[in-house]
């Protein structure tokens, strides 16, 4: 079964935004930002 990328990055992009709330991460603010807005072109695609 083939997996949507954009929604791949979608969930990797969820999982880290909840953990950032329980734990420090360091500086990823700018890693989520490029995740997010990949997952979101990537699903208006149908990637």
């Amino acid at each position: 079964m083939r997996r949507n990328l954009g929604f791949t990055l979608l969930a990797i992009w969820l999982i880290l935004v909840g953990v950032a709330e329980f734990v420090s991460l360091g500086s990823i603010a700018g890693l989520l930002n490029v995740l997010a807005l990949a997952a979101g072109v990537l699903i208006l695609l149908g990637q």
